[in-house]
């Protein structure tokens, strides 16, 4: 657990790819990670079991939910239910802030 996250003292983990995050704050019912990408990254297609809500901090994206299509900009949300098809496109550089329930147990292995 660690419930408290100062991104200036956290470590940026690189995924490749342009994709890196900050794993922030989590117990076992809640995660916050911050995920900066490149431009013209690509966040794959993929689903989990956990709830999603992904908050636009920088930059400009393409989102989908299956095949719903959303260009997110700062400020912008989306929530995304356990299962479903997601994926995102960075179209101008930036950063996500994506809080997960329950937490990604697989994000800290």
């Amino acid at each position: 657990m660690q419930t408290f996250g100062n991104p200036e003292k956290l470590e940026w983990i690189e995924l490749g790819n342009g994709q890196r995050r900050k794993i922030m704050a989590y117990n076992d019912q809640l995660m916050s990670v911050l995920v900066n990408f490149e431009d013209g990254a690509v966040g794959a297609d993929h689903s989990h079991p956990h709830t999603q809500l992904s908050y636009v901090l920088e930059g400009e994206f393409t989102y989908h939910i299956g095949d719903d299509v959303y260009t997110m900009r700062p400020g912008d949300s989306i929530v995304v239910e356990g299962g479903k098809v997601h994926g995102c496109a960075c179209v101008k550089a930036g950063t996500l802030l994506d809080v997960f329930t329950p937490m990604r147990e697989d994000f800290i292995k």
